[in-house]
């Protein structure tokens, strides 16, 4: 747990430095918020037993890959690829297995963007490459799948169908409430460029006014 713990700290960090180095850049915060947790050995041990696993720390290790979750909440879905490519850049991260449930969203209607990475972990001894999940998502997403997970927690994964059917219409009032979020943006960015623009020439205007 202890690995773990650290492996958390190592990409909260990470992802803390590339959203500053963004704000410092283009003057903007993609990140809205940041979540992280250690999964705890009652659900480890649960997990093992629902996928048909003894409980052992081998099978921790080599089985469960999301006992050190960073969850990363983002305004607009062009950010989670962003993101997700930025911290594929790190060298000091590897990449192990990447789940896009955004463009494949999972038929209940759940969506995010699942990075499975490894970081090494320098112990006074030995190097530990140890797994933490990155998941990047948006308000939206993030709302809809806390629900969801209440629900699901709930019914013990078994909720009336029409319960399920509701969910899956609310995912898709979130995706199109998403994608409206991002048009809008995109059309803020672009009158604000047009109206810097217009001003630029209005001064440049002025002061040739002056020198005629």
């Amino acid at each position: 747990m202890f690995l773990y713990n650290s492996a958390l700290k190592e990409v909260v960090t990470k992802v803390d430095i590339l959203n500053d180095e963004f704000v410092h850049i283009h003057n903007y915060n993609p990140i809205e918020y940041t979540k992280s947790r250690i999964k705890t050995p009652e659900s480890i041990v649960k997990k093992l037993k629902r996928n048909g696993f003894e409980s052992s720390i081998e099978n921790m290790i080599n089985h469960i890959n999301d006992i050190a979750g960073v969850r990363i909440v983002c305004s607009f879905t062009s950010d989670i690829y962003l993101l997700s490519e930025m911290i594929g850049k790190q060298n000091d991260l590897t990449v192990v297995s990447v789940k896009d449930y955004i463009r494949h969203p999972k038929e209940s209607g759940y969506k995010s963007f699942h990075m499975l990475v490894t970081v090494p972990i320098f112990l006074s001894d030995r190097v530990v490459d140890t797994k933490v999940e990155i998941q990047i998502r948006t308000i939206g997403m993030d709302f809809w799948a806390s629900l969801e997970h209440k629900i699901y927690y709930k019914f013990e994964g078994h909720a009336p169908e029409y319960i399920s059917r509701d969910l899956r219409a609310c995912a898709a009032i979130v995706s199109e409430m998403d994608a409206k979020m991002l048009q809008l943006n995109e059309a803020i960015v672009e009158a604000k460029a047009q109206q810097e623009e217009e001003k630029a020439q209005q001064e440049e205007e002025k002061t040739d006014g002056k020198h005629h």
